[in-house]
Order: C-alpha cells, then structure tokens, then sequence
C-alpha cells in the first residue's frame, strides 16, 4: 500500500482536535501552537502533492481505498485531481491563516479550536472524497461547529447572532435535504440490476452508458442544484450568507467563505458534470440567468454596504455569479476559469475577511463611518486591504485577472448577451471597492486612532501566507491554471457529446411516471 498521505492531510487536523480536547483549559498557548502545527503539515504535505502531481498523466492520483459498509456500495474512498487539488490547496492555505487569526481568543479556547480545526478538516475532506456517501458525510460534518461558533464567537450589529447562526444552519441543511434526495435518485438508478455503489467514478460511467435515463438526470440535477447553490451563495438561496459571514467570528468568516462556499461549485462539476451531463445542459440556461443577477443584484446591493463585513459579503455573493457564469457555459475554457477563480476568490475573500477582523477586534469598528485613515497608522492592515480590494477589481498581475478573463471569454460564446450584463457587474465592483479603500485607508486622520498597533507577530501571518498566493498565483498564473485545466480535459467529449442532443423532454424516465427500478 502506498503512503497514505491524503488520509495523513484529513486526519491531522482531527488529530490535534482530539489533542486539545484533552489538555486542560489553562494551556491555552499550546492550544493555538498544536492547531498551528496541525495546519503547517498539512499545508506542506499539500504543497508536495502540488509540485508532484502528474498533470501530464491527470486523473485521479494519490488514490486510497478502504470498504466500509460493503453492503450498500460505501467505501472510505480518496483521490485528487487536477480539479480537487488547487481547492485543496486553497482550503489548507485559508485554514492556516484561519488559526492564526484566532490568536487572540481567550473566551472558551479549547472549544474553539476544536471547532475550528473540524471544520477545517470537513471541508478539505469534502474535495478528497471519491465516494458520494464520504463527500455528504463530510459536507456535513461542517454545518454544526460553523453555527456553534457563531453562536458563541460572533458579533452582529444589524441581527441577534442567534438569528443569524440559525439562518445560516436552516439554509444548510434544507439544502442537505435536496442533495440527499438527488444522490438517492442516482443510486438507485445507476446500477438498477446489480450491485450498487457511490463510487464516484462508476457513477459517471454508468451515465455515460446510459443507466441513468434523460428524465431522471434533469430532476436529479435540479434537486443537487438547489442543495449545493445554498452553499454557493445562488440567488435566491444566498440569503443566509451576508448574515453568516457578517455575524461569525472572523476564522469561520474566511473559511465558510473562503472554502465551504467552494464545495457547491465542487460538486456541481464532480458530480453534476460527470455523472448528469443531459441534467446539466437542461438547467444551464436557468443557472446563467440565475448567475447574471447573482452579479448585478448583489453588487448592488454591496454599493449600499456601510458596514464592511456586510460589504465584503455581498460582493462575495456577487462574485459566486462569475463562477456559476463560467459551469453553465458547459465548455473546458469557461469551466477551468470557473475552478480558477472560485480558488482566486477563496484567497482574496479569506484575506480581506481576515483584516477587517483584526481592525474590529482593534477599534471595535467596522463601518465606513467609523473608520477613516487607517493608512496613517496601521501600514500591514493598509497592504492586506489593498491587495484584497484590487484582486476584487480583478487587478492584472494578481490571482483573479486570468480566471475571470477565461471565464468570460469561455461564456460569451454560448450567452454573449448574459456575459456583457455580467462584465459591467466589474464597475459596480469597482465603485464600492474604491470608494470603500480610499475613506477608511486613506481618509483623513482620527485622534482616536493614533494608539490603534498595526498587526505584528503573529497577526501577520494570515497577510504573508494568502499573499504569497495572491500574487504568486497572479505573476505565474500558469501554475494554477495548467492544473486546472489538465482536471478539466476530461470533461471535454461529455461536453461534446451534450452540446448537440436536443433539449430533454422533462418527463421522459421520470421516476413519478416510470417507476423505480427493483
């Protein structure tokens, strides 16, 4: 058996967790040095995989398998392709600054790194998974720390916490319910006449050789695109998400925004594209309609944003319309933008999240008419805001500027009249962004802030680690791009097999007409 080295990335998190739920609570340094360690290894680890996956080969690499419920087809199954692994990247670079921005936690301490290191550790499980039952399992390992540290962490100045955390969980786990029904519609549909499975890649096959019937694809597709738009922030179930991020402590802002979001558009290729092709080509027209508004509408909505974090959330459902723009153009170029930048969007999002809870936890402040002129004092805060400001505004030289090129230059071919509504959603962008940067930045002086500490030791460190990849990404964009694109390849012929099938009759091999198979 090879070196299990994907288990080693999922299990170290959990690992430290059940380490620090042990230690007693006055060891709160060690506490915060164990989640640390545990992300400095699996951020290393995952950088390897990096460096030495074969994109020549692509396909799935690294790949563990283990039976588990033999009976029903489960297994603990891992894998990464060229697909999976800049998320995964993604997801142990978000969770490392995460930790580090939880520094300063003093309340409950060991509760909440054991919370945080779980959820970190759900949704990086979620992009290793190569078997459905694993992949919900860890969805939804996910949904109870987020609200529990919203409930206890947060901080809300337009809702109650609670009311916030408990939008956020019913959004979740209503979407849950219509992910559970579509992977039940597929189970039971791919291997009618033998051993079933939820092996992700005998999914696929048997869709392509046409075990799952046209009707049942739509309606499972449907029923998987409600449940993972929920987590992609999809209008109009992206209501939950301004007062989530806004009201959650600052690391399960960064990492359900910067990484949690991810899985729905994950999925919506993993298993959408691979295994629901013909469901994928019916509802693509709706999902670029309904990515078109997400752009316009919730830019904005961002433009009357006052508060920061509520700002830097609307722009985030916003810019989720670039990537649902990109998957339903149903081509390799704007899909591969797509993964792109939802892994660009994941890092800025993650680091702008990450500044505006350092100058809330500094001033207690996080409304334009509150703070003016940090510039003037706090030099790291002001190169944080400005690198994730100018990223949003898709900034040549920085990691979104090819992603978002790619994805429009891949969807105007099939929707030019939706891809020109959704590049001026960039002004809108640019309005709020600049306008935001130029008062509290560079704005005039405040007395009151002259004393405010600029970020430092560790503090610093979610800056360097997200802008490494921030700009790294964004001078030698090939290194994201080429892994992209050699996971993406292989969606190339199911393309080409469904951009010339006439539209699907909605009720051909419905299962409410037709019957399920015995």
């Amino acid at each position: 058996m090879s070196f299990p080295i994907l288990s080693i990335i999922l299990l170290t998190p959990l690992a430290a967790a059940g380490i620090i739920a042990v230690l007693p609570k006055r060891f709160h340094d060690t506490m915060r040095q164990l989640a640390a360690l545990a992300m400095i290894i699996t951020l290393l680890l995952t950088l390897f995989l990096y460096v030495d996956y074969d994109m020549a080969a692509g396909g799935m690499q690294y790949t563990e398998y283990v039976p588990w419920v033999t009976d029903l087809g489960i297994a603990y199954s891992l894998g990464i392709d060229g697909i999976s692994l800049p998320l995964l990247l993604l997801s142990s670079a978000v969770g490392i600054a995460a930790v580090f921005s939880s520094w300063r936690i003093e309340h409950r301490t060991k509760e909440y790194f054991v919370l945080l290191l779980i959820l970190i550790a759900g949704v990086s499980g979620a992009f290793l998974a190569r078997d459905l039952f694993l992949f919900l399992l860890l969805c939804e390992m996910v949904v109870v720390p987020a609200y529990i540290m919203v409930l206890i962490w947060g901080s809300s100045e337009r809702i109650p916490k609670s009311e916030a955390a408990m939008k956020m969980t019913i959004f979740l786990l209503v979407g849950s319910a219509f992910m559970l029904v579509g992977v039940i519609l597929l189970y039971v549909y791919a291997f009618p006449a033998g051993m079933r499975t939820f092996d992700l890649t005998a999914l696929s096959m048997a869709s392509v050789s046409g075990s799952i019937p046209y009707g049942v694809q739509v309606i499972a597709f449907l029923l998987l695109l409600v449940g993972f738009g929920s987590h992609l922030s999809m209008f109009p179930f992206h209501i939950w998400s301004p007062d989530g991020y806004s009201a959650a402590p600052t690391a399960v802002s960064m990492v359900n925004a910067g990484v949690l979001k991810k899985i729905g558009g994950y999925a919506l290729i993993r298993i959408g594209f691979f295994i629901l092709p013909f469901g994928a080509k019916f509802w693509a027209p709706v999902i670029a309609i309904l990515a078109t508004i997400n752009v316009v509408y919730a830019s904005y909505v961002a433009l009357a944003q006052k508060d920061i974090k509520y700002m830097i959330s609307y722009s985030s459902v916003s810019h989720m319309g670039y990537v649902l723009l990109g998957l339903a153009a149903l081509d390799v170029v704007s899909v591969t933008g797509a993964i792109a930048y939802m892994v660009a969007h994941g890092i800025m999002i993650a680091l702008f999240f990450s500044q505006v809870g350092y100058v809330y936890d500094m001033t207690d402040a996080r409304s334009t008419d509150d703070l003016w002129g940090l510039a003037h004092y706090m030099p790291h805060i002001t190169t944080g805001f400005m690198l994730a400001g100018l990223c949003a505004l898709g900034l040549p030289g920085l990691i979104g500027f090819i992603p978002e090129f790619t994805i429009f230059v891949g969807a105007f071919r099939e929707f030019p009249a939706l891809t020109v509504i959704s590049v001026f959603g960039i002004i809108f962008t640019a309005f709020y962004v600049l306008r935001m940067l130029a008062k509290v930045l560079f704005g005039r002086r405040i007395a009151a802030f002259e004393g405010i500490p600029d970020e430092r030791h560790t503090d610093v460190v979610p800056l360097v680690v997200l802008g490494v990849f921030l700009i790294g990404f964004g001078i030698f964009p090939s290194l994201l791009m080429d892994m992209v694109s050699s996971g993406v390849e292989p969606l190339r012929p199911l393309f080409d097999l469904v951009r010339d099938a006439p539209m699907i009759s909605l009720l051909q091999g419905v299962p409410i007409w037709g019957g399920f198979p015995k």
